[in-house]
């Protein structure tokens, strides 16, 4: 069921909640949240290509902002399941959604947002995405 949840989402990936990840509160710790939006990101990046446009080009992918929503506290032992996906692209960069849906209680937990630039890491600047990296990218969300 909890999979459903993140039917609208592209890129979906499973992690098991840690119990160093909670904190004195007794629940997961708000930047653990973060760290999950990155493995989502990261996964993405690869299945779109942008890892592979780095490694070829030196044009990646460089976060511009992020932004957390925490719905409801998660806990171990759980398994977090998180989906993104791009909700708005432009030339040189995209937006990217995250929800984290709890296994254990069958809800969001958390919600997101990203900015995801297109970089050039040799000249140090911002630079259209590249049209292969885009091909992908439209791919995947299609």
């Amino acid at each position: 069921m909890a999979e459903e949840l993140l039917a609208d989402f592209p890129v979906v990936i499973r992690i098991p909640v840690q119990w160093g990840e909670m904190d004195a509160y007794g629940h997961v710790n708000n930047t653990v949240l973060f760290r999950y939006f990155e493995s989502a990101r990261i996964r993405y990046l690869e299945r779109c290509g942008f890892l592979e446009s780095y490694d070829r080009d030196k044009v990646g992918a460089i976060l511009h902002s992020t932004h957390c929503r925490f719905r409801r506290p998660l806990f171990y032992p759980d398994t977090a399941l998180i989906g993104t996906r791009a909700t708005a692209v432009a030339e040189d960069r995209f937006t990217q959604a995250y929800e984290v849906v709890s296994e254990t209680q069958n809800t969001v937990v958390a919600e997101g947002t990203g900015i995801v630039v297109s970089y050039d890491y040799v000249a140090r600047k911002v630079v259209p995405i590249p049209d292969a990296v885009r091909t992908k990218l439209d791919a995947l969300e299609s």
